[in-house]
């Protein structure tokens, strides 16, 4: 049966993306399952976050229980992201060439397996071998249910499920840690019981989700598209360098907040851990609230101008932190930061659907993905030495200049936001990751 063509685009309002409310070409609403497959994409890209955050509640206790270093216990928390960094180019590859759902399982599966096995072993060996294919098993996951969510909406849905991403996500930075911290008053091994949940995740997705071979162009049986590599999809589109750079650029401004954040708290006297806890919260639960609001958002203002936004939050957060000696000051500096990476990271993701061909779409993704882990690794190298040769609150007010210097480049620079960029279409047949 021949796929609904869809209504031609209304007009967009002053201020808007061309696609910001065109109506969406049939996705997950067509399918035989489409809550359940949204739920298990939205449950998949929590257990990104919580791959370190459900340990970090512990790492004291397996530190001293292993009595290793705390280098070598905060190696436990890094490793996995450093792998995902590093693999993610070769998931997106397999990705695009098989399809999203054995993918999906495959790195689900080894994600709950890998994950659990800090149940049963206190090796730090072991334990450090089996966060590298926990790492694997992670980016696989990642990039077949970001290829999923790109490829399978479109126009205004494409928009609110990506904002419910962020929501999902941010939800899981609040509630994973806290999670970590119950299960760790049994012992710091209980924790890593959680990762198990990828099992029956894996599980759910290979019987929602239909086998989907590669993207196609047109009806089902027509040549590929014209752009099947990235290079050429770099080349066709160049402002997809811009995406990637300024995905690494999120986190070295967001980790210039959270990976000192326990030190500007002792300057001010505060060496309580929930205090530490209360920042991060107000982060990711932040991001959480604006990305409920996304589709709003990028409906009234656009993708442009949300990008611009966000640089001004991160301006006005880091000048907070750098001349006010106040614990408040930090909250609200916190607020500010999660409210610009909720708009930040969703609009970057939603650039990279609109600008890249399907063909190519899990390469694409997986190049932003790897440099978000690349700015999450280097922030602290970059910052810490200046600020040991100055101070927190002076590296502080240089992330602000920073910032401040990326919105004005912004006001320059503009993404195109058209609703089909060259060589993307409609998911139709096989491409739509869903069961039909």
């Amino acid at each position: 049966m021949p796929e609904p063509k869809p209504a031609p685009p209304s007009t967009p309002g002053p201020g808007t993306d061309p696609g910001a409310g065109a109506p969406s070409a049939p996705s997950a609403s067509d399918a035989r399952h489409p809550h359940g497959a949204l739920v298990v994409l939205l449950l998949s890209s929590t257990l990104g976050i919580m791959s370190s955050t459900i340990l970090m509640p512990v790492l004291e206790l397996i530190r001293t229980d292993l009595e290793i270093s705390a280098a070598r216990a905060g190696t436990l928390l890094t490793v996995n992201g450093l792998t995902v960094a590093v693999v993610s180019p070769l998931t997106g590859w397999l990705v695009d060439r098989v399809g999203v759902r054995g993918p999906m399982f495959a790195g689900l599966l080894v994600y709950g397996l890998a994950g659990g096995a800090g149940l049963v072993t206190d090796d730090y060996a072991l334990l450090l071998a089996g966060r590298v294919v926990f790492g694997i098993g992670a980016a696989t996951a990642f990039s077949a249910t970001t290829v999923a969510l790109l490829n399978g909406y479109r126009g205004a849905d494409r928009d609110r499920v990506m904002g419910w991403r962020t929501a999902a996500t941010g939800l899981g930075g609040v509630l994973w840690p806290i999670l970590g911290g119950a299960l760790g008053a049994i012992s710091w091994q209980a924790p890593f019981a959680v990762y198990l949940v990828g099992i029956p995740v894996g599980a759910a997705a290979l019987f929602l989700f239909g086998s989907s071979g590669p993207a196609r162009r047109g009806p089902v049986g027509e040549r590929p598209a014209e752009v099947t590599t990235l290079r050429a999809a770099v080349a066709a589109r160049p402002a997809l360098l811009g995406v990637f750079a300024l995905s690494g650029v999120y986190m070295v401004l967001t980790y210039g907040l959270l990976v000192f954040l326990p030190q500007r708290l002792a300057e001010l006297g505060v060496h309580d851990p929930a205090a530490v806890s209360v920042n991060i919260a107000a982060v990711t639960g932040t991001s959480a609230l604006v990305g409920v609001a996304y589709a709003r958002l990028r409906r009234v203002l656009g993708v442009n101008a949300l990008l611009r936004t966000a640089a001004v939050l991160w301006t006005a957060a880091f000048l907070l932190l750098g001349l006010v000696d106040a614990r408040a000051a930090l909250v609200a500096a916190a607020v500010l930061v999660g409210a610009g990476g909720g708009v930040w990271l969703t609009s970057l993701t939603v650039l990279v659907g609109l600008l890249t061909p399907a063909p190519v779409m899990g390469r694409a993704s997986s190049v932003s993905s790897t440099m978000v882990f690349v700015g999450q690794f280097l922030s602290p190298l970059a910052l810490g030495p200046l600020m040991a040769a100055t101070s927190i609150s002076d590296g502080h007010l240089v992330l602000a200049g920073g910032a401040g210097a990326l919105a004005l480049v912004l006001s320059f620079v503009r993404f195109p936001t058209a609703q089909n960029s060259p060589g993307q279409e409609e998911p139709v047949g096989g491409t739509s990751p869903y069961r039909r």
